[in-house]
């Protein structure tokens, strides 16, 4: 089962700011999300510290373009079919891989983890 002690929106989009979201978002995380307007403001300059940017819509991507779609159709079921797909055993290890990430991150304080991120 997927932890989720931690919650995080990283941008102002209209939709990642309603009073609805980010309501249900406090209700889900409580004190543990992380956002514009949550109770942990997003860390400057953090643009890989969520699993949809560093691993999800490359994943997505690179699948749901590998037949060439040619048609607006053919690209909507592609993206259905591999949404579809995505397994929980797949998210519960990006999610490992992304607490193993912040890990490094509170260690370093902010500063450059060159040999670190090298590594992973």
């Amino acid at each position: 089962m997927m932890s989720r002690s931690y919650g995080s929106i990283k941008d102002g989009a209209t939709c990642h700011t309603a009073r609805a979201t980010i309501d249900l978002l406090k209700d889900t995380f409580g004190d543990h999300l992380i956002s514009r307007f949550g109770p942990m403001n997003w860390p400057p300059r953090s643009c890989d510290l969520t699993p949809l940017d560093y691993f999800l819509w490359g994943y997505v991507k690179s699948l749901v373009y590998a037949d060439k779609p040619q048609t607006l159709d053919h690209l909507e079921d592609n993206i259905r079919r591999v949404i579809a797909d995505i397994r929980p055993q797949m998210l519960e290890k990006v999610i490992e891989n992304w607490t193993s990430r912040l890990d490094y991150i509170r260690a370093s304080r902010g500063s450059p983890m060159p040999e670190i991120i090298f590594k992973m």
